[in-house]
């Protein structure tokens, strides 16, 4: 495993690789992997072990995690600008050829409009637990359960988010974050070095300003804000949410956790009207951490995918 920075519209990215056969004269195809909240690179260990025997991986922290630079405005974590940012990513590190781009929870944020709008960058997509734009709007206009399910939001982009993640050794992250995870599925070595990722400078504010900056959040329905402070938010009424119309030309493959915490099993259905050539493999026992779960499992729907 090659660690590598690059620098992005000043912005420096630290990306990891295996995989690459400099003496082939046909490159292998890259496949892209993007993590969620509140990881960096490493949750994808198990799948860059199983496929770089056969194609060129690469996973970078994404921009505010662990050793990638955490720029300060919130206008770079609105989706539209990550979008631009990752695409210009991809087209930097992998531009012979599309790529396969794979993406779980807040990469899979990204991942989707992407794939959209940029499909001359995409050959393949696959999902791990992160809802389809249009599907999760949809979910959060009709849905009490999935507004109920996405509260938790309020709590991260409140005035006292940083302090109240940092506190106790992140305490909030390793059990409320990661809450639902099979007990044992982390090593206590995993979980030191998720410590490691999180201190670094600036490292839970930057991952903190993917919720700030994103489009649409429902208001707190329970608990009115005491001074915690929502201001940076966007809470707009549910049913004044706007439904986005992302839609995925390239084949797709879904995989779900369906025991996942933050979203409905709705987030599922009708996924075909935006993508109409997917597939979809979900997990009844699995969490909203699939990959942590069921490494062997996920690996296997891949490459099943990728070879059909």
């Amino acid at each position: 495993m090659k660690h590598h920075t690059i620098n992005i519209e000043d912005v420096n990215i630290h990306y990891v690789e295996a995989g690459d056969n400099y003496k082939s004269y046909s490159p292998r195809q890259t496949i892209v992997f993007l993590h969620g909240f509140p990881e960096y690179w490493g949750t994808w260990h198990a799948q860059l072990d199983y496929f770089s025997s056969k194609y060129r991986v690469i996973a970078p922290d994404l921009p505010g995690y662990n050793l990638s630079d955490k720029p300060k405005e919130k206008s770079f974590f609105e989706v539209s600008n990550l979008i631009q940012f990752m695409a210009k990513f991809i087209q930097c590190t992998a531009p012979q050829e599309k790529v396969i781009l794979v993406a779980h929870d807040w990469g899979g944020v990204i991942a989707w409009p992407l794939a959209a709008f940029f499909p001359k960058l995409v050959e393949r997509l696959v999902i791990l637990n992160a809802a389809h734009p249009s599907i999760f709007t949809r979910e959060m206009v009709h849905n009490a359960e999935q507004r109920q399910k996405s509260e938790y939001i309020h709590e991260l982009i409140a005035s006292n988010a940083v302090k109240k993640l940092s506190e106790n050794n992140y305490e909030y992250l390793k059990n409320k974050i990661f809450m639902g995870m099979r007990e044992g599925t982390l090593s206590e070595t995993q979980r030191k070095t998720y410590e490691n990722v999180w201190a670094q400078p600036d490292a839970v504010n930057g991952m903190l300003q993917y919720y700030r900056a994103m489009p649409q959040l429902a208001p707190n329905e329970k608990i009115v804000d005491v001074g915690n402070g929502h201001g940076n938010g966007p809470v707009v009424a549910a049913e004044q949410m706007k439904i986005p119309n992302i839609r995925i030309s390239c084949p797709t493959l879904i995989l779900w956790g369906e025991q996942d915490q933050a979203f409905v099993k709705e987030n599922i259905d009708g996924v075909e009207e935006y993508v109409p050539d997917v597939r979809i493999r979900r997990f009844p026992d699995a969490s909203h951490w699939l990959q942590h779960e069921l490494p062997d499992e996920v690996n296997l729907e891949i490459e099943k995918f990728l070879v059909k």
